[in-house]
């Protein structure tokens, strides 16, 4: 005979997700589906409606856009406010809100909420934002923008919830025109895009093509604020040829006139593979953007590369299919931690993903990264609350970076102790980069300010040097975008020999003891 405490832990371990979000349940929300390419339309006519609205939210996949739809909103005239997680900038007349998709409020109800890149919902570590977002945004109309391969996932959520779906469909403003032969990087005119899927690559091709021309870089180790400033240039014509990686495949306007793949391969961070056909579908839809060129112009390098890009690039797109991943709530790791009898958040989070069960075509998502956190947490912040942990496993970390990995660790010490931290800089600023390694640094220490910003609205009571950290940022972009615009010398390691031998200087360093009371981060 099952005993009260497994029928109690049965129950919780079946959850019916949608009962999870009471205000959305009440609203008889519609949902509504604008789905199409990239360049077609689609998001620009989700946010008129947004505008129009006398409330609403535009929830988006990156802070970059969060800002750009935040000053589109203040340049149409409507009363907006941006929250993100790491600054937040209110207007209290406000009507409005702009933020990234983490940050949604799920009891604050408005007329309109606009989803941005709803395809988003494939991706392993942040697709149950999008999910939980659909899910339980409190909006009369709901407005999904997106690519095709998501309009079966929508249609199965809608279903599930038992809400009306309403999709119009959009076609591409311009077409998109693959090139007959291969591009050498010797031969390129102005408005190129080059991709490459490294940082490493990206500047390496920056400093073979500087002796020729302006240059403009986007990758993905760059703030928000330096990639918007790159853009910038390569949109005002002061750079005349962009390199990037698939970090412009999402929101970013460029007049783009021919973009060519430098390679057909990605390190997805577990192998190297050939690129997905969506994800080439994706990055080549930034060509030929409406308003600028008449046409796209798609093309490679090298033959090889091409000869992959055309085959790719004719198939049809592979469609998302269920499950689709959910994150445990507060409330449910609360739960889980009283019935399985501990407090550890490692042990709670992997019990949740290997027994958790959902009605509807739902599963508990991947939480490698999040696993990866609280091994860091109950390394150093054993006797801490179980919610106080359960918000860092949440921090925007890259354990990848000795810099941020070991400021972490720091962090939670102090928020144990209850004892303020001060932001104090880790690196001599000049006027650019002499070489790669101190580009990543100042990089690295971008992401460490990020990191004591994003903990300063969860505990501001620790957290206190916001100005002094927001001013030094503001410093340090400028020092990586001079850098950028001037040039830098490569250096001999790769990025993560580079890495590697920071690692281990750093563990010598972390044997020198510093009095606690004199520690700034």
């Amino acid at each position: 005979m099952i005993n009260k405490w497994q029928e109690e832990l049965k129950k919780l371990l079946n959850c019916d997700l949608a009962q999870m979000y009471p205000t959305a349940r009440k609203l008889n929300r519609r949902l509504h589906f604008f789905v199409g390419p990239t360049n077609s339309g689609k998001t620009y006519e989700a946010l008129s409606h947004l505008k129009k609205a006398d409330c609403g939210t535009y929830l988006a996949p990156l802070r970059l856009l969060a800002l750009e739809g935040y000053e589109e909103m203040k340049k149409a005239g409507v009363k907006a406010s941006l929250i993100t997680g790491e600054e937040e900038i209110f207007d209290e007349d406000g009507t409005h809100i702009s933020s990234t998709i983490e940050m949604v409020s799920y009891d604050l109800v408005v007329d309109v909420c606009v989803i941005d890149e709803v395809q988003m919902l494939e991706d392993d570590d942040r697709g149950w934002a999008w999910v939980n977002a659909i899910l339980g945004s409190p909006a009369y109309d709901v407005y999904m923008t997106g690519s095709v391969n998501a309009l079966d996932a929508v249609k199965k959520i809608a279903s599930y919830l038992g809400e009306e779906l309403i999709v119009k469909k959009f076609q591409r403003k311009n077409e998109l025109i693959i090139n007959d032969e291969f591009t050498s990087i010797k031969k390129l005119h102005p408005k190129t895009a080059l991709i490459a899927f490294s940082r490493a690559d990206v500047l390496s091709l920056k400093a073979k093509l500087s002796k020729k021309h302006a240059v403009s870089v986007i990758y993905g180790n760059l703030s928000p604020e330096v990639r918007k400033e790159e853009a910038r240039r390569f949109r005002d014509g002061e750079s005349d040829i962009l390199i990037a990686t698939d970090a412009i495949a999402m929101g970013l306007n460029l007049p783009i006139k021919t973009l060519l793949f430098t390679t057909a391969q990605k390190f997805d961070g577990k192998s190297r593979r050939l690129l997905s056909t969506n994800e080439i579908v994706q990055i080549a839809g930034r060509a030929g953007r409406y308003g600028h060129h008449e046409y796209g112009h798609i093309g490679a390098t090298d033959k090889t590369t091409l000869e992959h890009i055309k085959h790719s690039i004719s198939l049809p797109v592979r469609t998302i299919k269920p499950p689709f991943r959910v994150k445990a709530t507060t409330a449910q790791i609360e739960a889980l931690s009283s019935h399985i009898k501990s407090r550890n958040l490692y042990d709670i989070a992997l019990y949740y993903a290997k027994n958790m069960k959902f009605s509807g075509p739902f599963v508990a998502a991947n939480i490698s990264s999040m696993l990866e956190a609280t091994q860091l947490i109950e390394k150093v912040g054993k006797g801490m609350s179980l919610e106080k942990k359960y918000i860092l496993s949440q921090a925007p970390i890259s354990t990848k970076s000795p810099l941020v990995r070991s400021a972490f660790l720091k962090f939670i010490e102090f928020i144990k102790q209850e004892k303020v931290v001060y932001y104090k800089s880790t690196i001599a600023l000049s006027k650019n980069a002499k070489n790669e390694d101190e580009l990543l640094k100042a990089e690295d220490e971008i992401r460490k300010i990020s990191l004591y910003l994003w903990l300063s609205y969860k505990f501001p009571d620790i957290f206190v040097d916001v100005e002094k950290a927001t001013n030094y940022k503001i410093l340090i972009n400028k020092f990586i975008e001079n850098s950028l615009k001037m040039g830098i010398k490569r250096t001999i390691q790769r990025v993560d020999d580079t890495r590697e031998i920071r690692n281990n200087k750093n563990k010598s360093f972390a044997k020198k003891r510093i009095p606690r009371e004199k520690r700034t981060f």
